[in-house]
C-alpha cells in the first residue's frame, strides 16, 4: 500500500510570493470568499488558497454536523470530569459555571467561524494567522500557533483513548468485586480503543462520513436513554440544595478561586469544537458549512449538557457515598447505580458512555492525523517530506494516522507509573488549543477594529488581502463577541494550569505548565536553529493566475 503513496510538496525554492501575505496569494487565496463567488468551487477556492485538492470531499452538513457532536460528546465527557466542579464549586458553581464556559465557547467558536468561512483549509489556526498577523512576525506567530495546534490535539487523541479505556475498567470494578485494578490494565484498554479507532480511520474510511451521521442519531437518542431512568428512578435534591449551595473543598482561599478552578471540568467538556475545521478540505461547501456545523454542534451540546448536568445535580443522592467512589472508578457510576439501584443496571448505563467515548476517540484521530498532516505539508515538523504524502489509493494522510496512533500508545505508558504524572499530560489540550484560539482571535480582533478586513468594499481587500467569508457577525456585535472570546480563552488558560487543592504536594502538582512551556521553548528552538528555513507559511502548491 505504501509503495503507491503519492506525495504532494509544495512548490520548490518557494519566494516571498509564496507566503499567504504576498500580493499573489493573498488576493488569490481570498477572491475565493469575496461575495462575487457562489462558493460552489470547493476545489477553485481551495486552489485560490495555494493549495491541491488531494483529500475525498465526503463528507456534507449532517456527517460534519455529526463529526462535530462526536467530538464534543458534552454531555456524555462531562459525566467523567464531574467531581472537578463538584469539589470546587460544588452543585450551584457547578451550574453556573457550566452555563458561563457554554457562553465562552460559542463565542470562540463564533469567531473561529468566522475565520473557517474566509479561509476552509485543514491547517486551521496556522493558517489564519499567517494572514492576519503583520508580515514581519507572521513566520514565527505561526509557526508557534501550529505547534501549539498540534500539541493540543495530540493530547486531545490521549486524553480521549485513556477516558474510555479507564471507564471501561471503571465498569469492571463496579460490576466484579473481586477484581484488581492496575494502571496497566487501563493502559492496555486504551491501546485498544486506539487500535479500534486506527482500524476505523484506515480499513472502512471511506464509510467514515455515513458513520459520522449515524453517531449525531446516537448522541442524542442515548441522552435520551440515560436521562430517563437518571430522573425519574433517582432521588432527588430540593432546588435550594441544587441552584444556592456552593462548596470549597479544594481548600482555596476563597470561594471566588475555588469556582475558577472547578471551571476547567466544563471546558473540557466543550474541547474539539475546531475538529471539523480541520476536515474543512474533505467537506463539500466548506464556506459555509463548516462555520454552520461548529456553531450548531456548541449550541446542541450545550443544551444536552446543561439537562444532563442539572439532572445529576438534582439526583446525587448522598454525596459522602458517591465522593467514597474508589480513585479507580469514576463517581457517576455510582450515581448511575445509586439510581437505578443495581450495579448490572448502572454498568448497562454506562455501556452507552463507553460506545459514546470509542466514537470519540476514533473522531479525533481523524481530526488529530490531518492537522499533523497539514502542518507537515507546509514543512512545520520534522520529518515533514513523510508526513506531508497522502496514499493515492485511499487519498488519506496514512503517515500521520499511524504517527498518531503510536504517539497515544506511548503516552499511554506514562500511566503505568503514574496517573497524575498522566492527567498532567492530557490536561495539555486545554492549554495547547486554547492558546492557538487566543493568537487567533486576538489577530482578528486587532484586523477588525482596525479596518483590515475588506466589507463591501473592495478597497480594503485589495490594500490587505483579506475578504470576509459568506458566515461573519457584523459591526459592533462582532467586535463584542471578538472580545469576549479572548477575554474568556485568557482566563481558562490561566486556570488551566492550576492544581485540583491546597496545599499542594509534589504529587499532587499540576505539572502540566512545565510541559507547555517546554514544548514552546522546543518549538522556538527548532524553528531558530532548522525550520525558519523550511517553514515559510503556508505554502503555495498550486499556481493561481
Amino acid at each position: 500500500m505504501m509503495e503507491k503513496a503519492q506525495e504532494f510538496r509544495a512548490l520548490p525554492n518557494p519566494t516571498d510570493a509564496d507566503l499567504l501575505h504576498s500580493e499573489v496569494d493573498i488576493k488569490g487565496a481570498n477572491s475565493a470568499v469575496g461575495p462575487q463567488n457562489t462558493y460552489d468551487g470547493d476545489e477553485d477556492q481551495l486552489a485560490r488558497l495555494g493549495k491541491k485538492q488531494v483529500l475525498k470531499r465526503s463528507f456534507g452538513f449532517w456527517s460534519t454536523l455529526g463529526f462535530s457532536c462526536a467530538l464534543l460528546i458534552t454531555w456524555e465527557g462531562q459525566l467523567s470530569v464531574f467531581t472537578t466542579g463538584l469539589s470546587n464549586g460544588g452543585p450551584a458553581g457547578l451550574i453556573y459555571g457550566f452555563i458561563i464556559v457554554w457562553i465562552g465557547t460559542l463565542c470562540v467558536f463564533t469567531t473561529l467561524s468566522e475565520l473557517a468561512s474566509m479561509a476552509p483549509t485543514a491547517g486551521g489556526q496556522y493558517h489564519w494567522v499567517a494572514m492576519l498577523a503583520p508580515k514581519s512576525s507572521q513566520k514565527i506567530l505561526s509557526y508557534i500557533t501550529g505547534w501549539l495546534t498540534v500539541l493540543g490535539w495530540q493530547a486531545q487523541i490521549a486524553s480521549a483513548s485513556y477516558l474510555t479505556g479507564t471507564t471501561i475498567q471503571g465498569v469492571v470494578i463496579l460490576t466484579c468485586p473481586t477484581y484488581d485494578p492496575q494502571r496497566w490494565h487501563g493502559t492496555l484498554l486504551a491501546w485498544a480503543v486506539v487500535i479500534c479507532g486506527l482500524g476505523i480511520n484506515t480499513l472502512v474510511s471511506s464509510i467514515l462520513a455515513k458513520i459520522e451521521t449515524l453517531i449525531l442519531i446516537l448522541h442524542i437518542v442515548a441522552f435520551v436513554a440515560i436521562l430517563i431512568p437518571l430522573v425519574y428512578l433517582g432521588p432527588h435534591s430540593s432546588p435550594q440544595e441544587v441552584f444556592t449551595v456552593f462548596t470549597n473543598a479544594g481548600g482555596w482561599p476563597t470561594q471566588g478561586l475555588s469556582f475558577f478552578v472547578g471551571l476547567v471540568g466544563p471546558v473540557f467538556a466543550f474541547l474539539g469544537t475546531d475538529g471539523a475545521i480541520h476536515i474543512s478540505e474533505e467537506v463539500r461547501n466548506a464556506a459555509i458549512i463548516v462555520p454552520r456545523s461548529m456553531i450548531l454542534s456548541v449550541l446542541i451540546n450545550g443544551t444536552l449538557g446543561f439537562g444532563m448536568l442539572v439532572a445529576m445535580v438534582f439526583c446525587l443522592g448522598n454525596i459522602d457515598t458517591i465522593s467514597s467512589t474508589p480513585p479507580t472508578q469514576y463517581p457517576f457510576m455510582a450515581v448511575f447505580a445509586q439510581a437505578v439501584g443495581s450495579n448490572s443496571g448502572g454498568a448497562g448505563m454506562v455501556a452507552v458512555i463507553i460506545f459514546m467515548y470509542v466514537c470519540a476517540t476514533t473522531t479525533s484521530l481523524a481530526s488529530s492525523s490531518r492537522m499533523t498532516w497539514s502542518f507537515a505539508r507546509d514543512r512545520g515538523l520534522p520529518f515533514s517530506e513523510h508526513l506531508s504524502r497522502i496514499n493515492r489509493r485511499t487519498s488519506l494522510p496514512l503517515y500521520p494516522i499511524f504517527l498518531t496512533a503510536v504517539f497515544t500508545c506511548l503516552l499511554a505508558l506514562i500511566n503505568i507509573g503514574s496517573s497524575v504524572a498522566f492527567n498532567d499530560v492530557i490536561s495539555l489540550t486545554v492549554g495547547g488549543l486554547y492558546s492557538s484560539y487566543l493568537i487567533c482571535c486576538t489577530l482578528l480582533l486587532w484586523r477588525r477594529c482596525t479596518g483590515g478586513i475588506g466589507g463591501s468594499s473592495q478597497d480594503t481587500a485589495q490594500k490587505t488581502g483579506l475578504h470576509w467569508g459568506p458566515f461573519r457577525i457584523p459591526g459592533v456585535l462582532g467586535i463584542a463577541v471578538n472580545i469576549v472570546a479572548c477575554a474568556f480563552v485568557i482566563i481558562i488558560i490561566f486556570f488551566s494550569f492550576w492544581p485540583p487543592a491546597t496545599p499542594t504536594t509534589a504529587e499532587s502538582m499540576n505539572y502540566s505548565v512545565l510541559v507547555f512551556g517546554g514544548i514552546i521553548l522546543f518549538s522556538i528552538a527548532y524553528y531558530l536553529t532548522i525550520a525558519h528555513r523550511t517553514y515559510l507559511g503556508p505554502l503555495t502548491e498550486v499556481e493561481v493566475r
